[in-house]
């Protein structure tokens, strides 16, 4: 799992101060965001290497 601080720039983006609930959620939403852009990359790597 991704630290905070390898999903700062995406929190600082989605952060909410006036959310208050049991999780971080800006953290967990920052590593499903950074998550998915990974695997949309590796897609496009493969879609190129099929071309």
């Amino acid at each position: 799992m991704e630290t905070q601080e390898e999903v700062k720039d995406i929190m600082d983006k989605i952060k909410n101060p006036s959310t208050a609930v049991g999780i971080d959620p800006v953290y967990v939403h920052a590593v499903i965001i950074n998550r998915l852009t990974r695997i949309e990359e590796k897609l496009e790597e493969l879609e190129q290497k099929i071309k």
